[in-house]
């Protein structure tokens, strides 16, 4: 059984600053430029992760300081009014996960499939295009989109040093913290093109987001539970809930993964240079995606109503420690379709 337990927890995150990025911390609601607190400290993630070893400890202490109003001279800036973007504006690379067997096994049953063997003997992960990261905010959509467009429920780390053949038993400490994670996905899209056997690609191209903020993996020692028997790495006890227009879609918990961030990691890294920046997502947790749920719901009952992602719909994702992510379906003012080009 899982507690939930609210700790203070040091949270950085990336808003707009007159037209750039700029690196903050952020305080009880309020922000703290990095840069204006230290002369020496970054002012974007990017190179914060780059010089995460020399970086850190300074952060650390700052971020204490103010808690405790040591540095009653530093002044923040109320976040009510500013423009949170992806922590990780522009990660050097985007891989997301299955690590959620509930998830799988539930998938493969509504199909009714067996469940594949192969997921118990090696983690798996895909890459999806880190030039569509977004934070908070609207997710801009074309036609094709909403055909059965649906949000994933996870979350997802950062890596904050270069690494190459790391081993699952090092990789806990590459990570530099966790954040919520929505893998959009458009799922007609995404179903017509991985019959070929490729993908998924236009299916899940169009906008992943994370955010609301980065959680350093230190200020979540004390959700810390132990991994699935038989894998390697650090687990979490997190609750993980999404709601569709303020109503609740969708519960599980980070800690149910089987397969752990760190194992992935490994995987990953096989033969491959990791860099500073590179994001990875859970996947998706069990419940955790209008095509699992609509699938459980018309296994149970042949008269349930498909719910799919409409123009104007809020979706709220929250994660104990990580915060809440919050965005707005938006309907692209055009009526261009690449499934109308299919060839009959």
């Amino acid at each position: 059984m899982y507690f939930c337990i609210n700790y203070n927890v040091m949270k950085l995150a990336t808003y707009l600053k007159d037209g750039h990025e700029q690196l903050a911390l952020i305080v009880n609601g309020m922000l703290y430029d990095l840069d204006l607190l230290h002369p020496d400290l970054p002012v974007s993630m990017s190179m914060f992760l780059n010089y995460w070893d020399d970086y850190y400890p300074l952060v650390m202490t700052i971020d204490q300081q103010i808690k405790s109003g040591i540095s009653k001279s530093v002044v923040g800036i109320s976040l009510e009014n500013e423009t949170l973007l992806a922590p990780v504006p522009n990660p050097t690379s985007c891989r997301d996960g299955y690590a959620f067997r509930q998830h799988v096994a539930a998938a493969r049953r509504n199909r009714k499939v067996d469940m594949i063997p192969e997921f118990d003997q090696y983690p798996i992960f895909y890459f999806t295009n880190h030039n569509s990261i977004q934070g908070p905010g609207d997710i801009y959509c074309m036609p094709d989109h909403f055909e059965k467009l649906d949000f994933e429920l996870e979350a997802a780390i950062v890596i904050n040093r270069r690494g190459r053949n790391i081993k699952a038993a090092d990789a806990d400490n590459y990570i530099a913290g966790l954040m919520i994670m929505n893998d959009m996905s458009a799922r007609r899209l995404q179903m017509e093109e991985m019959l070929l056997n490729l993908g998924p690609a236009k299916g899940k191209d169009f906008s992943t987001v994370i955010g609301p903020v980065l959680v350093t993996l230190d200020e979540l020692e004390s959700f810390e539970v132990p991994c699935k028997e038989g894998h390697t790495g650090k687990s979490w006890n997190l609750e993980m809930k999404c709601f569709v227009n303020g109503i609740q879609v969708s519960k599980g918990n980070l800690g149910d993964m089987d397969w752990t961030f760190a194992e992935i990691i490994e995987r990953c890294s096989y033969g491959v240079t990791m860099h500073a920046g590179d994001v990875i997502g859970s996947g998706t947790v069990g419940t955790g995606c209008f095509l699992e749920l609509n699938g459980t719901g018309k296994l149970n009952d042949p008269n349930y109503q498909e719910q799919w992602l409409q123009p104007g719909d809020v979706v709220e994702m929250e994660i104990d420690g990580l915060g809440k992510l919050s965005n707005t379906i938006v309907k692209e003012d055009s009526d261009f379709s690449i499934l109308g080009l299919k060839k009959v």
